[in-house]
Formats: C-alpha cells, structure tokens, sequence
C-alpha cells in the first residue's frame, strides 16, 4: 500500500516539476510565506508534541518553532540575489563571450528527518529545498510519532501534494522512499544509518546531503574564561538532554586548570537543571527510548569499571528514561565511551601537559562534525585551526558556526556530506549549471 500511494505522489510532484524549476522568486516566496505564516501558529501543538516525544521542556520550542520562522524569513529577503546568475570571468577574452553560474532546481526531492530536533531539523531544509525551486517529500522520524503527526498536518494545510507531501511511518517507508528514482536525497542522523542512504542513493544515482556527527571535542587553554567554558560547554550537554548533534563529548584542559573546570561545570549544571537542590529532569528531557538510555548507562558503567570517576552526577532513572548531567574524569582511552558519540548528558574531562598531546588525542578521534575552542590566544587558534579538522569551529561560544546563516553547516567525511544553511541551503538544493555563450545580444521586440 504504501509504494502505490509513494508512487501516486511522486508521480505527481514529477508532473509538476517544470512549474516549480521554472517558477519566479515572487512564486517560490509565497509558498515560503505561507508555510511561514502557519508556523507562526503552531508554537504550542510543536511544543506539546516534543514534550510528548521527549520530554522537552517547553521553554527550548523556540528552537524549533522560531529558528524556522527565521529560516524562511531570511529566504524571503534574500531569494533575488540567491536566484540571480552569478556571474564568471571567462578565460577567452572576448567581448562577447559571457559565462555564468546558472542555479537550477533539482527537482523533486527527498527530506529524511531525524528523531532529535524532528521538526525543525525537517522544516529548515524544507524551506531550502522550497527556495532553490524544488518539490519535497519529508518522511520525519517514527521514534517522534506526535512531532511527526504535527508536521504532517501543517504540510497538509500548507501544500498540494504536488509541492510538498509527508509519509509517515516505520523505516519501511523510509526503504521504500529510498527505492525511488528523486533528484536529491537530504539525510540527517547518524553516520551508521548515513551509510545506508547514501548506499541506496547510489543505485539510482542520485545526490546526497548527509548530516550526521561524531565525537566533538572542547579545549581549552591558560587564557581562557573557564566560566564561559563551562556555560558553553554544560549548554551543550543540557540542551535536549546531550541529543545533540553539536553536544561536546570530551573536553581537553590544562592539569592545572582541571578542577576549576570541573567545579565551574558543575555550578552551571545546578543551575540549570535543579529545583530545590535536587536534579529535575522536567528541565532537561528525557532520553528518546529504552535503548539509548541504556546505551549512554552503559557507556558510564563501562568507564568506571575502567577506572574512571564520577566527578558529577551519575544518577540516572531507567522508568523515567533519565539522566543527571554527569562528568567523568579519569576516563582511559580504551573506554568505550572513548570509542563512539555519546549523545546524551554526560562530558569527559581530559587534562593535558602539552598541546601537542591535546592536538593528538583530537587527531585519534576522526573527523567530528563541530570543535569548540575556549582561547583569547590568536596563537593557539590558529594552531588548532591548522592541525585538526572537522565541519566547523567555534572560538569562546558554542556552536556560533551553526547559529551564524552566514556559515555553511555540515560536516567533513563521516561527519557528513555537503552543507546547508542561508545561501548555502539553497546551493544545496539547486544545480549549479555552468553557462557559456557567444555572440548573444538582446533583439528588439
């Protein structure tokens, strides 16, 4: 049932393809306005919906709600100059030679959303994909049924089917969707299941984004403002309880510095996240299942019985599904924890003697999706800029590159493929289509 009805859509957004390629700016701005003016009803059903899901507080829905708001209001303003031909100094020097960069829809397009931010992180490419000309399929994320069933509904009051449509469902659907012959497939999650979308998109060829993560590392050197460190860094591990794919797993500190760090983080996780001088898990959500509380316990359980401490927290609840934002130190390298990302509250705290050995440990861990450094030393920067490599940095604020339209955001290898974001959103989504031509002139009507 569900291919016939994938093939009915699709079919239809087929057939409309040249209306959407060829559509102006005005046109593609008002399908943006208009999912934007639903959007800014729908703060409470999103907000419920998450806390449903999730646990998430209410007070983190302007994540979702208002950075997509701010994603298609940014497109609005700026879809005419995106959309103009960018123009090339040809090599012929000519004068009537004239080369230009041609931004084409690719057409119809798929949209895999994953199960952490499962709105927004579905809405914002949306929008990019709306912009560059092209029609989309959203198949959000199963694990968020409510988040999932919200977003459906305002596609469906946004949208003919031919424009934008959603499938629901297991990951069966998601199998079937990526049996389908679309001109883009856009994936974030992770890098195991990374592997399969872009596996099935290569038996038809067809262009992907993936957006996925990795293990992100903090360091932090004798200049730095350790209370501005640990805001940054407790922030990322708070944050929809550390299901995030920016969330700073192991942070590396001088020795000398290390317990004022640890102290300093743990002020700000008791702010954060306790009432009454007890951790309150309605301020930080909970875990998405069983198996990934069960996965990040057993990551802590496996440390310990390595050797490492408990510096903070530790306690956890497997009814609630939750966890007190934890610290570990002492952590050996062989840890398990040490291996794979841990998306959820819990930091490592690694000293160091040298930066040379700070930079190695970096190097052993891949390439990550974001690295945070806490430095006022233009020195050191550029040092850790040189000799490590992930899909972008941040200096003295956590993920300022994602935050920052100004940036491309994506990742590097198994961090992922491609970028997105403002300007960058919308190359995406688009061909580049090199132009050359001679000897064209305008002729009178």
């Amino acid at each position: 049932m569900a291919n016939v009805e994938i093939d009915r859509v699709l079919a239809l957004q087929q057939a409309n393809v040249w209306k959407m390629k060829t559509s102006t700016a005005a046109e593609r701005k008002a399908r943006i306005i208009r999912l934007r003016d639903r959007l800014l009803a729908a703060g409470e059903e999103v907000a419920e919906a998450l806390y449903k899901d999730m646990g998430r507080p209410k007070v983190e829905m302007p994540f979702d709600v208002q950075n997509s708001i701010d994603t298609a209001n940014e497109a609005i303003e700026h879809l005419d100059e995106w959309m103009a031909p960018a123009p090339v100094r040809p090599n012929i020097q000519n004068p009537s030679v004239k080369a230009y960069i041609h931004y084409e829809a690719r057409g119809t397009v798929l949209i895999l959303g994953p199960w952490n931010f499962p709105f927004h992180l579905c809405v914002e490419p949306l929008i990019s994909a709306l912009a560059a000309g092209n029609s989309a399929v959203i198949k959000p994320a199963s694990m968020a049924p409510a988040t999932s069933a919200v977003l459906a509904k305002i596609v469906r009051d946004v949208f003919d089917e031919s424009e934008v449509a959603v499938f629901e469902g297991s990951s069966d659907v998601a199998n079937a969707l990526l049996e389908k012959p679309f001109d883009h497939v856009f994936f974030t999650g992770s890098p195991k299941v990374g592997k399969i979308i872009m596996a099935a998109a290569a038996k038809n060829l067809t262009s992907v984004t993936l957006e996925l993560g990795g293990k992100n590392p903090a360091i932090i050197d004798d200049t730095a403002d350790l209370d501005e460190a640990a805001s940054g860094i407790v922030t990322s591990r708070v944050m929809n309880n550390g299901q995030t794919c920016l969330s700073i797993d192991y942070v590396l500190v001088p020795e000398a510095r290390k317990k004022d760090l640890i102290d300093k983080m743990s002020s700000v996780i008791k702010e954060l996240t306790y009432t009454d001088g007890k951790f309150d898990s309605t301020k930080t959500g909970r875990f998405i299942d069983d198996r990934n509380f069960e996965r990040v316990k057993g990551y802590v359980d496996d440390a310990v019985k390595r050797g490492a401490t408990v510096a903070f927290g530790g306690a956890s609840s497997p009814n609630e599904l939750t966890m007190e934002p934890t610290i570990l130190t002492e952590v050996p390298a062989d840890a398990e924890i040490m291996q794979d990302e841990i998306f959820g509250p819990v930091t490592v705290v690694l000293p160091y003697s040298t930066i040379g050995d700070a930079l190695s440990t970096i190097q052993r861990h891949g390439k990550p999706l974001g690295s945070l450094v806490f430095s006022t030393d233009e020195a050191f920067v550029e040092n850790f800029i040189q000799n490590t490599t992930s899909g972008g940095v941040s200096v003295n604020s956590w993920a300022g590159h994602y935050f920052d339209g100004s940036l491309p955001f994506g990742g590097v290898n198994g961090s992922g493929i491609g970028s997105y974001h403002s300007i960058y959103g919308f190359k995406a989504f688009s061909h580049e289509r090199a132009v050359w031509q001679r000897g064209v002139t305008k002729v009178a009507a």
